[in-house]
Order: C-alpha cells, then sequence, then structure tokens
C-alpha cells in the first residue's frame, strides 16, 4: 500500500529534531530504515535542497530551507511527485507559523512538537490523494522535478564517515552547482563587535584615498563577519599590516590619527577572536 509513514522537522546544521509525528509501525525494515532517518539527519548539510534515499521497500525523501529539512518516510510507490509536494507544504506551514530565529537558537530537542498536529493533519490528506484540495499543484511540481530532479544518495555513500570520502566537492546531479562543506555559523554579534565593524568602517573610509592602506581595515570586517579557514591567523596578520601601514604614514599623520588607527585595528582583532564559530550542539541520536 503506498502511504507516508513519518515525517521529522530537523535543523540542517546539526541535525537537531524541531518537531516529528509520531510513528506506530515497529516492523523490522521500518526500523531499519529510521536508523538510516537518524544517519541521514546528522549528515544533511553535506546534501543538496532536494534529495532521495531508496532502502529496500521504503523511500526517505527530504527537502532543505532556511537551515531547516524537512522530512518524510514512505513506501517506494508512493508517488514522488505527491511526497515532495507534502514536504514543501509542511515548509510553508512551518514558515508560516514560527520564528526562523527561533529554530536558529533552539537547544532543546523537539521544541516544536505542536507542529506533530500539522504534520499528522497533513499526512492524513495526502494518504488519501482524493480527499487533497486544489491548492496543491501536481502540474508545477512534476515539472519542477523534471527541470530539477531531487538527488538520489546511496546507502554506501550515506555509510561513508562525512558523506564523501574521495573528494572535497560534488556536483550534485539535477542541482547545476557546487557543494562543499557547509559553512560554520559564528556565534550572534555583541555590541561591542558591532561598534568594532562601524569603527572599522570608518577607518576604511578615512583611508580610501590611499587605496591598500583602506584594504586592511575592510578586510577586517570581512573576517569579523564570515567564518573562513585559519580566521584567528587571518586577522593577526592584517593588524599587523594595519600597523606597519601607519608606520610608513607615521611622518603624515599626528599622534591621534595613529593612535586611532592602531587602536581600532587592536580593538577589532580581539572582537574577532571573541566571535568563535558555535560549537555544534549535542548528539541527540536524531
Amino acid at each position: 500500500m503506498s502511504m507516508i509513514l513519518s515525517a521529522s522537522v530537523v535543523r540542517v546544521r546539526d541535525g537537531l529534531p524541531l518537531s516529528a509525528s509520531t510513528d506506530y509501525d515497529q516492523s523490522t525494515a521500518v526500523q531499519e530504515c529510521r536508523k538510516y532517518f537518524k544517519t541521514l539527519a546528522k549528515k544533511l548539510s553535506h546534501y543538496p535542497d532536494r534529495c532521495t534515499l531508496k532502502a529496500g521497500r521504503y523511500n526517505i525523501n527530504f527537502i532543505s530551507s532556511l537551515g531547516v529539512s524537512y522530512m518524510m518516510l514512505c513506501t517506494e510507490t508512493y508517488p514522488s511527485v505527491l511526497a515532495f509536494c507534502f514536504l514543501d507544504e509542511l515548509q510553508k506551514e512551518f514558515i508560516t507559523t514560527y520564528n526562523m530565529m527561533k529554530t536558529n537558537t533552539a537547544v532543546r530537542p523537539y521544541c516544536f512538537i505542536e507542529f506533530d498536529n500539522c504534520i499528522q493533519r497533513t499526512k492524513l490528506r495526502y494518504n488519501n490523494p482524493r480527499s487533497l484540495s486544489t491548492k496543491i499543484n501536481l502540474a508545477d511540481m512534476q515539472t519542477e522535478i523534471k527541470l530539477r530532479p531531487p538527488y538520489q544518495i546511496s546507502l554506501a555513500e550515506l555509510g561513508s564517515p562525512n558523506g564523501f570520502p574521495h573528494i572535497a566537492a560534488v556536483e550534485f546531479k539535477g542541482t547545476g552547482k557546487i557543494s562543499t562543506a557547509p559553512h560554520q555559523r559564528l556565534e550572534p554579534v555583541t555590541l561591542p563587535g558591532i561598534v568594532s565593524f562601524i569603527l572599522s568602517l570608518l577607518c576604511g573610509a578615512l583611508n580610501l584615498i590611499r587605496g591598500f592602506h583602506a584594504i586592511e581595515s575592510l578586510l577586517q570586517c570581512y573576517i569579523f563577519v564570515y567564518c573562513t579557514g585559519w580566521r584567528n591567523v587571518k586577522s593577526f596578520l592584517t593588524f599587523g599590516l594595519i600597523c606597519l601601514c601607519n608606520m610608513y604614514l607615521y611622518e603624515l599623520r599626528n599622534a591621534w590619527q595613529l593612535f586611532f588607527h592602531v587602536t581600532v585595528g587592536a580593538f577589532s582583532t580581539l572582537q574577532i577572536q571573541f566571535r568563535q564559530p558555535q560549537g555544534k550542539a549535542p548528539d541527540y541520536n536524531v
């Protein structure tokens, strides 16, 4: 029988479950699929925004958007178009119901468990396609899937430690884009961090007439905003450049000007050190 068995809403960056439907099927095959489901939830950031995993007599489909993934387990005979229409509807309901900022700051698993009611209602409707209203447009979804088919995840790929054991970047079929390891999020910006960012922009604007000397101030702003490799080393090297440039301009500036530029550079470097990448949330065995 073609049907949806269960669905979950999961945060992409760490696999934290935000909400899920209750699944009463305790068969061995379904239990095995749940293991794949949990493994996949921890690796969502490695995959494109629309994927399918075929696991025996069952399929796991998911879509991702705005840092949240909507996953479902269904029988292999369940129509792919209906499956992704179901996930698309869940996504729209979740986005209109909750503030996405809350999903980014959530710490406890299943903190949006009340969304289970919506999942159950939608699942019942999609398990009885005749009862579906005209608000879903199957033709549009069919066209979209033909133009951009879901990436097919193999069980062998899922079982590897990082999803891609031999290559750093993979061009996913049907997506037309290259996906690499996910960019790690930085800790929230503090008030001193905002002040340092504004002062660095001001220094860059004041130094704009000197060309190169404006670059290191703007580079500090970039390092502060984005999480890049060797971030701390880059921040110290940039501060070193600021000091060298001010030494070179020693005869063209008074003591207060030199003090201002070097102090802002040191303050910005300090704020870059304070704003570190967020630690991964605890493993909730999703």
